[in-house]
């Protein structure tokens, strides 16, 4: 009796631990529309000392001799972030971290540039050690920090966040992540339904049901943080509706 209680606890657990079978990215929508030309920064909002366009790609960086006020980012003009399926390619340095701002707002007083982003962010790092990998949901400028893990499935609810599930292991996620390379992200919201694919494979699955903290709009923007010298490229950008 005991050794099968022993086994079935084993089991739970193990079942606890493993990923759910992979889901993979849906089709893009009939909707979706280009937002990078591929030549200049048309339709982009950012500090020309650290953005431009090189080899046909958005490169942003700092350096020693020119770096960031504080965390600044690369606006687009020409979106907004309410039901949506957003997509590009990215690839950075592992100095530092970037990220991909979502439902955000452009916050214009009591900061250090002009190009301060605030809202849902989509975390970009060249790592793939869990938690600090590229995946998961940073509240930039707000109270919640990391609100959503790379892996995870979960909801938020005003008494707190509570996981439901697990979409992909660390081993998975390194096996699927190309370090020092290009990857690419898929961001879906829907209402307060959020979902992350990296590469293809759902990594996120998250539910904002807290009313007072919920993100249901907003702008898209690029960043690049404050600190140590880092780079950041994006390419392949493009944005379609849901509704």
């Amino acid at each position: 009796m005991i050794r099968s209680l022993l086994c079935l606890v084993a089991l739970t657990i193990t079942g606890m631990l493993s990923a759910a079978e992979p889901v993979a990215a849906p089709a893009e929508p009939s909707s979706i529309k280009v937002l990078f030309n591929g030549k200049d920064l048309t339709g982009w909002d950012g500090d020309p000392r650290l953005w431009s366009v090189k080899d046909g790609v958005i490169h942003g960086e700092t350096t020693e001799a020119n770096p960031a006020k504080g965390n600044t980012f690369l606006i687009c003009k020409d979106a907004t972030t309410k039901n949506f399926d957003l997509r590009l390619s990215f690839r950075c340095n592992a100095t530092n971290n970037s990220g991909i701002q979502y439902r955000s707002k452009h916050i214009t007083e009591g900061v250090n540039n002009a190009w301060v982003v605030r809202g849902y962010q989509h975390e970009l790092r060249n790592e793939i050690q869990f938690p600090n990998v590229s995946g998961f949901i940073y509240d930039e400028g707000g109270s919640r920090s990391r609100i959503c893990l790379a892996g995870e499935k979960a909801v938020w609810e005003p008494a707190g966040k509570k996981v439901t599930g697990t979409l992909v292991t660390e081993e998975e996620f390194q096996k699927l992540f190309h370090l020092d390379g290009w990857n690419d992200v898929v961001i879906r919201g829907e209402g307060n339904h959020i979902q992350h694919y990296m590469n293809g494979r759902l990594i996120l699955d998250f539910t904002d049901a807290d009313p007072e903290k919920a993100l249901l709009d907003g702008i898209f923007a690029v960043q690049l943080h404050g600190g140590k010298p880092m780079w950041a490229e994006f390419k392949n950008v493009r944005i379609g509706t849901l509704d």
